[in-house]
């Protein structure tokens, strides 16, 4: 494989930002230093490719451990090539699917076959979530830890047999779960009863801002109690997904990361948007959680960057301009947001004054260090080399001429962001360099140390 030599960029890892250089072989890290490159390292020197990041920040490539790339049976929305491809842009190396696709991921059968797939389309790296439901409790011991990244289990909104609400099936997922158990937590008794109450006050013209009182943080906070509850009973290596509220916050742990048994992510349109925003974005903004108000926002950064919260992901989950444009309710939640993540989260860091370290811990080395992913999330030696370069000059105001999801749209299109991603190396290979993509690439397994 091709050596390369990464020159004058300000490498940003493990709580240092310095001015260095990285040298990348047989894709893996070989070589970090800081200062000046080295004078054998001069034109004349082995290497098959030099990238000046001068001016540039190096850092490690973003895992995503909350995807939704509607592979299979809902491709029309995107797949895994389209998101993949469009995550690579925007500095994603990894990413983590979810199970609520047609059909679902609930047996090892529909595991392997998005295995499978992933080998012939992702173009970044993968792991998948097994879905748990009330009937295949039997399967969750035969996962394999160093291959599954977690359970995903939905303790209120979703559809079918991926709805878990029953009590005794609930003990028993939380008693046989050996892997992380990602939890999406809504209160689904309370969220039928608000929703009642909407159409009674509304009757089908729900307006889209009373999606933020329907499924309130009272809504939320039942249920992530239930889980810490159910988690703290059975011993549960518990995560909850999408952090939306301040009342929450309550229920995390201030404890070293290693030492916690719940931990807990924010995505990042809670972080950007709160309640104010559905009268410009309607049901584009529609996510489940729901985005809340602009006190639940700022509670959400705070505990961030306190360490309540451990990780940024995004809850990627693209659906079509035509479907986002229906009436509320029958206008789907979720929105595609894996492109602009990076550059989003460095424009919001930037704006509160904090460092571009903290950007790189929430979004990569948490998150290796929550799932214990093998090798990654890290710039060291010997690592695997998937490095995003991102330029703090050269902005880009999100369009539907630069936006690559499959659907078309983005909730932050009009937005500019101060930061842009100039070049995306995966396994130690430079997929994307300003706009154009290596096609032919793709990603690999991600392994676990468990």
């Amino acid at each position: 494989m091709s050596k390369i030599l990464i020159h004058d960029g300000l490498i940003v890892n493990e709580g240092v930002e310095k001015r260095g250089y990285l040298v990348i072989e047989d894709g893996r890290i070989v070589e970090i230093g800081y200062g000046d490159t080295p004078a054998a390292y001069s034109d004349g020197a082995d290497f098959e490719r030099r990238v000046d990041a001068t001016g540039m920040i190096v850092m490690p490539g973003v895992i995503d451990d909350q995807v939704h790339f509607r592979d299979p049976g809902l491709t029309y929305k995107g797949d895994t090539l389209s998101e993949s491809r469009a995550g690579v842009a925007g500095g994603v190396t990894s990413f983590m699917d979810m199970p609520n696709t047609v059909p679902p991921t609930v047996t090892l059968e529909a595991l392997e076959a998005k295995y499978a797939n992933a080998a012939e389309n992702a173009m970044s790296n993968h792991a998948y979530f097994f879905g748990a439901t009330a009937d295949n409790t039997d399967l969750l011991s035969k996962l394999d830890g160093r291959h599954v990244c977690g359970i995903k289990l939905f303790m209120g909104s979703s559809t079918g047999n991926l709805l878990v609400n029953d009590t005794s099936a609930l003990e028993r997922i939380f008693a046989e779960a050996h892997l992380p158990l990602a939890v999406h937590c809504e209160d689904e008794t309370r969220l039928v009863e608000r929703m009642a109450a909407a159409k009674r006050e509304y009757g089908d013209n729900i307006p889209p801002f009373m999606h933020a009182v329907i499924r309130n943080d009272e809504v939320c906070y039942r249920s992530s109690a239930r889980a810490v509850e159910l988690a703290h009973k059975f011993g549960t290596r518990l995560h909850i997904l999408h952090l939306s509220s301040a009342k929450e916050l309550s229920l995390m742990e201030r404890k070293p990361l290693e030492e916690k048994q719940v931990t807990g992510e924010v995505c990042m349109h809670h972080l950007w948007f709160d309640s104010s925003d559905y009268s410009r974005k309607g049901n584009f903004i529609k996510w489940n959680p729901s985005v809340k108000s602009a006190e639940d926002r700022e509670a959400l950064f705070k505990g961030l960057e306190e360490g309540l919260i451990d990780i940024v992901a995004t809850d990627h989950a693209p659906h079509t301009r035509e479907e986002k444009e229906r009436p509320y309710l029958s206008a789907p939640s979720g929105g595609p947001m894996l492109q602009h993540s990076l550059c989003l989260m460095l424009e919001a860091s930037r704006r509160r004054g904090l460092s571009y370290c903290f950007v790189a811990d929430r979004m990569a080395h948490r998150v290796a260090r929550l799932y214990k992913i093998k090798e990654r999330g890290f710039l060291r030696k010997g690592y695997h080399a998937d490095i995003t370069i991102v330029s703090p000059t050269r902005s880009v105001t999100v369009g539907k001429d630069n936006i690559l999801y499959k659907c078309g749209w983005s909730p932050l299109e009009g937005i500019t962001l101060s930061h842009s991603v100039a070049y995306t190396f995966i396994n130690g290979k430079l997929v994307y360099d300003n706009g154009l993509f290596d096609e032919s690439f793709r990603g690999m397994p991600l392994e676990f140390d468990r």
